[in-house]
């Protein structure tokens, strides 16, 4: 006697050895010997073993499913009540098994209700399960060529607008990510590495600009039509002022003006653009720069904060009269501080200077002969006004060698690297000056007990907060950021705040605003998150000018432990086996497998320069 019974879901067949009613002694025709519960055998026959499973399995596939479940009645039905049906007789052993094992491995046609019992699906379920599996098959062989394409190195078409996605946010759901994840596999490759070989990166700047506006400018960098601007009737100052920024800068938010008094001394003016009088708050204009937070740098481009419609009419542009929101101190004659007001107008710009015509001409040891340096008496003026504000603040130093800064200019994919000392006189005389008036505008604010918002430091930790507190670094009471409102969404904030104090008119934030709030806590994330994105724009045009220079050999400067600074450009090396020296020791560094997608390169130790 032998046993058909199903087992954890599976049909088996064996050899009754012992029969105990509640279970069975079987033997498989491979010779394994178990107990079966007598509750799960479906049926007993007597046929012989050798070949039955076999023999099973192919009357199973001969049997038609869609011709089987149009047979089957449409309540729950028994297996041997439609093998009747469906072979027109008593069903011996092979048939009933295959029969069991047609409806057993169709899940899609039939529902299993119990031992030997089923049920057909109805008809829209099978029809939505057999779309489902057609969809998987066109899938698999889609996916299939897709792999077939990309070992050839071949991008696949359909690839091409979903590019992006595929780069820097895979979802592994997709045929596209399946099928280039098992490429990838296959050749030993990681996805990046197989897509770059497939030609999809054609440009590495790119890729890294790609990915960050990808990840925070998925609606793309364009400003939709601005608003009209909003004009006011503001009075003209009665100065010349110039500014002083890079060769690149378009959104020249601040200058600067001397005037001398009849009864002595000076009056020096510091100019901020005034954007935010043409900015309706709530406006398009407004909500987009409330997203946008801060103007995004990087070497050769930036995404503007305000619109370029907005930035050129606000920008203190030479030859314009801009609305300012002007910052007067009277000076007297040894530059002692004698009063400041503040005022809404329109100032004169009579020339924008640069750093690269200022530089070298305007330098520490050539300040007493500056006289052919455009507005060089004022210049001069605003220097020592600027050392005494510094010594005011506590802040004066001893002579030291000074760090440098960098340029970045890229023309045609061709970069240049332009060292600046930090800390130059024109450096200090612009930083000491946006340091005055920031700290005073912070004052004014604090005392008449407007929200703002302000940027502290203690303990070496720099925080923003709408509440004003010291900024130890600076050495000063408080500091609100006001001074550049077309590059910086706080310091419009702020600007706005002081027009309407400065003009007596209610605060468009008022204490606890949950704008001022949201707007502060935004511009933390995204201030690191571009500041970031600079860092790594610059480690690129770092690596690009390695290459572009030839440079496979250099010098550079132990920065601390295993890492140099390579000289003439800002980049950090980890050098493992570099030896035991004391920072600003020079050494020889070799240079090679420079790798622009991973932002990565090999420096190895050669010896002291």
């Amino acid at each position: 006697m032998n046993v058909w019974y199903e087992e954890e879901g599976v049909f088996k067949v064996g050899a009754v050895l012992a029969d105990n009613t509640s279970s069975l002694q079987v033997e498989a025709p491979h010779g394994k010997r178990s107990k079966v519960k007598a509750a799960n055998v479906l049926f007993r026959f007597d046929e012989p073993l050798t070949g039955f499973m076999d023999q099973v399995q192919r009357a199973a596939q001969d049997i038609d499913l869609a011709f089987l479940w149009e047979c089957s009645p449409q309540d729950e039905f028994s297996y041997d009540m439609l093998a009747r049906e469906y072979f027109g007789h008593a069903p011996n052993a092979q048939e009933a098994a295959a029969l069991l094992t047609r409806l057993h491995g169709a899940p899609m046609y039939f529902y299993k209700k119990g031992k030997g019992r089923y049920r057909a699906a109805p008809a829209d379920a099978l029809k939505s399960a057999l779309a489902s599996v057609e969809r998987k098959r066109i899938l698999a062989e889609q996916q299939a060529a897709y792999e077939a394409q990309l070992q050839r190195f071949e991008l696949p078409e359909a690839f091409r607008p979903r590019l992006l996605e595929l780069l820097y946010k895979p979802d592994r759901n997709t045929v596209e990510v399946k099928a280039l994840e098992q490429a990838a596999a296959a050749l030993k490759l990681s996805p990046l590495r197989l897509l770059e070989k497939c030609h999809a990166i054609p440009s590495t700047r790119d890729y890294h600009l790609n990915r960050f506006l990808f990840e925070h400018f998925p609606r793309g960098t364009d400003f939709a039509a601005a608003e009209p601007i909003i004009d006011l009737d503001l009075p003209l100052a009665q100065v010349e002022a110039f500014s002083i920024d890079d060769v690149t800068t378009t959104e020249i938010d601040d200058a600067f003006s001397v005037t001398k008094l009849p009864q002595g001394g000076y009056r020096v003016g510091i100019h901020i653009a005034a954007p935010s009088i043409g900015i309706g708050l709530g406006s398009e204009v407004d909500k987009e720069a409330a997203t946008r937070l801060s103007t995004v740098y990087m070497p050769g481009a930036k995404i503007t904060m305000l619109p370029a419609s907005v930035i050129s009419h606000f920008s203190l542009i030479e030859g314009s009269k801009a609305p300012a929101l002007s910052f007067y101190v009277e000076l007297a004659a040894d530059l002692s501080l004698r009063g400041s007001h503040t005022v809404l107008e329109r100032v004169p710009i009579i020339a924008n200077l640069r750093h690269d015509t200022l530089d070298d001409r305007f330098s520490d040891m050539a300040l007493a002969g500056t006289d052919d340096v455009p507005f060089a008496s004022e210049l001069k003026l605003l220097w020592e006004l600027a050392t005494v504000l510094e010594a005011g603040r506590g802040r004066s130093e001893p002579a030291r060698t000074l760090q440098m800064d960098y340029n970045f200019y890229v023309d045609d994919e061709r970069v240049r690297i332009i060292e600046r000392r930090r800390g130059s006189p024109i450096d200090k005389l612009v930083s000491e000056l946006m340091i005055l008036v920031n700290s005073e505008w912070g004052a004014k604010l604090a005392t008449a007990g407007i929200p703002a918002i302000y940027r502290a430091q203690s303990n070496g930790k720099v925080r923003m907060s709408t509440v004003p507190a010291a900024h130890q670094g600076l050495g000063v009471a408080q500091y609100a950021w006001a001074s550049s409102p077309l590059r910086r969404y706080v310091d419009l904030i702020n600007q706005r705040q002081l027009i309407a104090w400065q003009s007596g008119q209610a605060v468009p934030y008022a204490a606890g605003s949950e704008a001022l709030l949201t707007a502060l806590h935004d511009f933390e994330l995204a201030y690191e998150v571009y500041a970031e994105f600079q860092r790594n724009m610059e480690r690129y045009w770092c690596l690009r000018w390695l290459v572009q220079e030839g440079v496979t050999r250099t010098t550079a400067e132990v920065f601390r432990e295993n890492l140099v600074k390579i000289d003439k450009i800002p980049l950090i090396a980890r050098i493992g086996a570099l030896p035991d020296l004391q920072p600003g020791v020079k050494v020889e560094v070799d240079i090679s497998d420079i790798d622009f997608l991973e932002l990565a390169f090999h420096a190895e130790y050669v010896g002291p320069a």
